[in-house]
């Protein structure tokens, strides 16, 4: 069993945001689904074997960027869908950070990101982060050209 589940407090879209993200990846399941009366009370599900569990909370609850959700993408094509679909009716940010339409922030970001950024020769490094710096969604053939120099 997980020991530590992050747990995501809505307004009342608890149901509607774990929806989109069950739709939005690929191995994700909703486990359960509490009720009161008709309402959605909470929803736990998980994102590739992660648990996480949702609640309607009310509107005194909100999000704060400080904490977000980092998704490792392997491909350009990966970051490229996750970002539309994530960010779609939210705001999308600088170096991979957007804003789900619920409030919820998430970092999608290339491995390649890290595997560049690791190299033993700072200079390379430095480039690497001085263009991530510049973008919003993660390319990384465009951080593969300032790493290569």
């Amino acid at each position: 069993m997980q020991k530590i589940t992050t747990f995501l407090t809505f307004n009342n879209q608890a149901e509607e945001a774990v929806n989109l993200y069950v739709a939005v990846f690929k191995d994700a399941k909703i486990n359960s689904i509490s009720r009161n009366g008709e309402t959605v009370f909470s929803v736990t599900f998980q994102l590739f074997g992660q648990n996480f569990y949702a609640l309607n909370g009310g509107p005194h609850f909100t999000f704060s960027p400080g904490i977000s959700l980092l998704v490792n993408c392997e491909t350009q094509q990966e970051v490229d869908g996750l970002w539309e679909k994530l960010s779609e009716g939210g705001e999308k940010g600088r170096c991979g950070w957007l804003k789900d339409k619920y409030g919820v922030s998430w970092q999608i970001i290339p491995s390649a990101l890290g595997q560049l950024m690791q190299d033993k020769y700072p200079e390379k490094s430095k480039r690497v982060m001085q263009a991530m710096m510049q973008m919003n969604k993660i390319l990384i053939a465009d951080l593969q050209k300032a790493y290569d120099g």
